[in-house]
């Protein structure tokens, strides 16, 4: 949770701050429709994790936890509408798993407020990977990445061997982009 302690949605904010799967700008289109740009961004004082329990065992999302010095890179995406976001909400399972809150990201156009969503503690540990193919979603996104970002994405370990079951349950699939 932020500072504000709080998993508010009753502010107006403008900007989304991507850094899992939604990345991949074919799978942020098909969840929410067009926006007005996309723009590089840095989160500042978090880290990237793959902590957040998947719906299936021992497989992770993505997550962002408060680690001072780090910082996570993504995607920030203008909104072409405040409300705009709710329409993310049921594919961040908001606020059942994850909490949707405004933090500080930094760009080119300086710092901007942005939603950015938040594991619960509760539905988060340790012992879990990404899956290849949800990697991949975040791999997506390598245009508004460093090179050295990139790389470390890239060098993250992942479960390779789930069958398309599973990864249809995950909402992911070898061959869509979406």
């Amino acid at each position: 949770m932020s500072d504000r302690g709080t998993c508010s949605s009753d502010v107006e904010v403008r900007y989304y701050f991507a850094y899992g799967s939604n990345m991949n700008a074919a799978r942020m289109q098909a969840r929410v429709g067009d926006t007005r740009r996309m723009l590089s961004a840095r989160l500042a004082g978090w880290q990237l994790s793959f902590d957040k329990a998947s719906r299936v065992e021992g497989v992770a999302h993505a997550n962002v936890k408060r680690e001072e010095g780090e910082h996570v890179e993504g995607v920030l995406y203008e909104l072409t509408h405040p409300t705009q976001i709710q329409d993310m909400d049921p594919f961040e399972s908001h606020p059942d798993e994850y909490c949707r809150q405004v933090e500080m990201v930094d760009t080119a156009d300086g710092p901007l407020a942005a939603w950015v969503y938040v594991a619960l503690p509760e539905k988060t540990g340790s012992e879990r990977l990404p899956a290849r193919e949800y990697l991949g979603h975040l791999l997506a996104g390598s245009a508004f990445l460093s090179h050295a970002y990139l790389e470390r994405l890239s060098a993250q370990r992942c479960i390779d061997s789930l069958g398309d079951e599973a990864l249809r349950s995950l909402g992911i699939s070898r061959t869509t982009p979406g």
